[in-house]
């Protein structure tokens, strides 16, 4: 998928400050509220921070440390404050939606979003109401499902909310790891990564989240094949300028705006690309380069993958070919390649 284009840039810097301030409640760090309650507000020792650096984690199942009582497996350092508090990026928890003749009076066919299929029910979250808010806690067929979006990293990926055997509602940490969505569970307050899937802070530290099958596309493509589909409705219970982005430019311009691990030159660090862990071994797809050729075959991790361009909705869908040849849909981590060799640093790229 290309990365989208900005719906209506801001037309300065002063502009996007002033929105950010005013929507998101931007804040200092002097105007955070008290974090006593919140794991990461315990201070590590000089040396426990040193012992910390020197933990090497693995592509899944990453080192479990505790700090205090604490339970994580990422550096506490590494997690930083993104600027609106917990929830002050408003999650959606009672959607609504409306018809796609309804939902084409304020999207355009080239407008982003993530497409859900769940049964008989087709639903499409569109960027320029995710953007805002971040996370919908929503409910098909009586079972909860968390959609999340982080426009930081370009990544849309809908998980099952399974927490200790319940399924959860989910909100908006207001921290990042390496520029990606911490979320927060509203059953154990523990911090998960969006681009990892799993928990890195807290009760429910490295417990994964399984991943449910979505695709980045556009409007146009969906709504041709979804005529009686279900779209987010700007009807969110929020006053939001949706159909404006307050990022502007940043998914085209170079640079991230927080820190993130180190890079890796294989491809542009904003290209979009399909991330999949296997076994403890993680490997990148770039759909520029499976769309050149349509469909392709790969070896890894014991399992043959196939990569193929769907043309009808424009983007590329995984599979494993199992040993009757049928094909099993892969549900990958879609997003901006900087983020994800954050996360997995030893990935493999096929491009």
């Amino acid at each position: 998928m290309r990365s989208p284009k900005v719906i209506i840039a801001f037309s300065g810097v002063v502009v996007i400050i002033i929105v950010a301030f005013v929507v998101f409640g931007l804040t200092t760090p002097a105007d955070l509220p008290d974090a006593s309650n919140n794991p990461l507000s315990v201070s590590e020792s000089a040396s426990e921070a040193e012992n910390t650096k020197q933990i090497e984690t693995r592509q899944v199942e990453r080192e479990i440390m505790s700090t205090n009582s604490v339970k994580h497996s990422v550096p506490f350092e590494e997690i930083i404050g993104g600027g609106p508090p917990q929830d002050g990026i408003p999650s959606i928890d009672s959607p609504h939606f409306v018809s796609t003749s309804e939902a084409s009076e304020y999207l355009v066919a080239s407008d982003p979003g993530i497409a859900l299929a769940i049964g008989d029910t087709d639903r499409f979250y569109p960027f320029q109401i995710l953007v805002w808010h971040e996370i919908v806690n929503d409910t098909i067929k009586g079972k909860r499902v968390l959609v999340s979006y982080c426009p930081l990293c370009l990544s849309g990926i809908v998980f099952d909310p399974l927490v200790n055997g319940e399924r959860v509602e989910f909100g908006t940490s207001g921290k990042l790891w390496n520029s990606n969505l911490v979320m927060y569970d509203r059953k154990t307050n523990s911090l998960w990564s969006q681009i990892l899937g799993e928990s890195i802070v807290g009760d429910m530290t490295g417990t994964k989240l399984d991943i449910l099958p979505s695709d980045q596309i556009r409007f146009g493509e969906w709504k041709e094949l979804h005529t009686d589909g279900e779209v987010l409705s700007r009807d969110t219970g929020a006053d939001r300028f949706y159909g404006q982005d307050p990022y502007g430019d940043y998914y085209t311009s170079p640079g991230t705006i927080f820190p993130v691990g180190e890079g890796d030159a294989r491809l542009g660090e904003k290209e979009y690309i399909l991330g999949i862990v296997i076994d403890g071994k993680a490997k990148a797809y770039w759909p520029q380069a499976i769309k050149s050729v349509g469909t392709i075959e790969d070896f890894f991790a014991g399992k043959i993958i196939v990569a193929r361009y769907e043309a009808n909705i424009d983007a590329v869908r995984l599979f494993e070919k199992k040993a009757d040849g049928s094909l099993q849909r892969i549900n990958p981590f879609g997003a901006f390649w900087f983020s994800w060799v954050a996360a997995h640093p030893d990935s493999e790229l096929f491009n």
